[in-house]
């Protein structure tokens, strides 16, 4: 299960009584707790969906005799009632586990109990809670470029294919990030967004952007190369600007159908690779500047060694 499938689960109404997920990143768990929240009418959810977090510390209220007891409670409207349980499930005691196997085998029939874990689930945490199957909400990253324009209709903007793509090579495939750029690009109130508008709004490229420093690259022009870079520099990381290369050049690939051109791309990329892991591993100092001048001197057919 992805979490496009817990959608269509949300959809249906949440049908099953016990449901288990778990999620690498945090921000999968508000995510299914906002749209647990849209299945539940608002003037319902102060009586019908209660949320326990295990993962706070010193909460005395977060027993799971309490939970136990809430979920088997009837639900205040006559529909059903929504019982989450959030954290690390795997700090539940022994006794904790019968107690919550012993309901599994038994749900009360108009409740509707939801675990979601922090992380991946071990082979210990799954023999644990052998009689459910513990099912992942995180998404694949060459799901992300869908999962981005999806996000962005709901938010009333539109996005191509290149233009999420681009966001993911700016920003990483970090979740949260991506949601909330954007959630500023939503702001401008446009329905169309376009490449120039990451650069505005992500990295407050006004002046220059990535295309300027590229066809810099392209002519030779070290002066020009320098200048737009400096631009860039003051307002997005060097990683950001190794992701927005590396999606420029990518695109140049896909395009072509030139050895040459091919070639020349490759050698871009063998590049960018290793400047990358100069600045992982701080091997390096000004590793971008560096990395400026073996591109400016790369020409077809040569290759400069890092």
């Amino acid at each position: 299960m992805s979490f496009q499938t817990f959608l269509k689960e949300i959809e249906k109404g949440l049908p099953s009584p016990v449901y288990m997920f778990y999620a690498s990143d945090p921000f999968f768990h508000k995510e299914a707790i906002d749209a647990i929240k849209s299945a539940i009418p608002e003037t319902e959810r102060d009586f019908n969906l209660h949320i326990f977090d295990l993962s706070l510390s010193g909460d005395e209220n977060v027993t799971i005799e309490k939970i136990i007891s809430v979920v088997n409670t009837g639900s205040f409207f006559g529909g059903r009632r929504f019982t989450v349980l959030l954290g690390n499930l795997q700090k539940l005691t022994k006794k904790d586990l019968e107690q919550f196997n012993a309901y599994v085998s038994s749900p009360a029939p108009n409740s509707v109990f939801i675990l979601l874990h922090t992380g991946v689930f071990s082979k210990e945490g799954r023999d644990k809670f052998r009689m459910l199957r513990p099912v992942a909400l995180d998404i694949r990253e060459s799901e992300m470029p869908n999962w981005i324009k999806q996000r962005a209709r709901i938010r009333g903007i539109e996005l191509s294919d290149d233009v999420s793509e681009y966001l993911i090579g700016l920003i990483g495939p970090e979740i949260g990030l991506l949601s909330a750029e954007l959630d500023k690009l939503a702001l401008l109130g446009k329905k169309g967004i376009d490449i120039n508008d990451i650069h505005d709004i992500v990295t407050g490229m006004r002046l220059y952007g990535i295309f300027d420093l590229v066809n810099a690259l392209k002519a030779k022009n070290a002066e020009k190369v320098f200048s737009v870079y400096k631009t860039l520099r003051d307002n997005a990381d060097d990683y950001s600007l190794i992701g927005a290369l590396n999606w420029h050049y990518g695109r140049n690939l896909q395009s072509t159908r030139n050895y040459a051109e091919d070639e020349y791309c490759f050698k871009v990329f063998e590049l960018l690779n290793k400047i990358d892991i100069d600045i992982k591993s701080s091997g390096r100092t000004f590793p971008m500047e560096y990395l400026l001048i073996k591109l400016l001197r790369l020409k077809e057919g040569h290759s400069p060694s890092l």
